[in-house]
């Protein structure tokens, strides 16, 4: 749906959260790694074909419902040295600064929050079409990757056992709405 008023078109799309995933992945023990799935969120997005770099990205994932390895990796990630989510229940992102590298790639800088911690996170993005030819009548996807230190949103348990950097990937289906 475009808005209305003078300027460019711009379209909003709604994030499908079935057809949309988010994993984190972090090294373990130096030999392995862990993976945790966010399979529970919400979020939106504002396009503007003819000014990309303006655009408003807002996703929040239910850190209730996040999934690990095992039931014990589980509890540990939801409980108090990690996500903390009887405190804080939600993960999110807003980016309002898009620039493109590519016709389908770009990075999009914008605010992380979790465990109630806010820090600057830029996601490199991956569309599957160019973002340039949005109608605002059919679904968008892509993906987006990001790494972050969990020690800067208060995780620091577990420091000789669980990597410090933090790989986030997201796959995201978005449509009309």
């Amino acid at each position: 749906m475009a808005t209305l008023g003078a300027g460019p078109a711009a379209y909003r799309y709604q994030l499908d959260s079935k057809g949309s995933a988010v994993i984190a992945k972090v090294s373990f023990l130096a030999i392995g790694s862990k993976t945790a799935r966010f399979p529970v969120m919400k979020g939106s997005i504002r396009i503007t074909p003819e000014r990309l770099d303006d655009i408003d990205l807002d996703v929040e994932l239910d850190a209730r419902a996040l999934t690990a390895d095992s039931k014990g990796d589980t509890a540990t990630l939801r409980g108090p040295d990690f996500f903390d989510v009887a405190r804080h229940p939600s993960v999110s992102f807003s980016g309002h600064r898009m620039t493109m590298t590519g016709p389908v790639t770009a990075r999009l800088d914008g605010m992380l929050t979790a465990r109630g911690i806010s820090r600057p996170a830029t996601l490199s993005i991956t569309f599957r079409d160019p973002p340039a030819r949005v109608s605002g009548r059919d679904p968008v996807q892509l993906r987006a990757t990001t790494a972050i230190d969990r020690r800067q949103f208060g995780m620091t348990a577990y420091g000789w056992a669980v990597g410090k950097t933090v790989k986030i990937t997201i796959d995201a289906r978005l449509v009309p709405g």
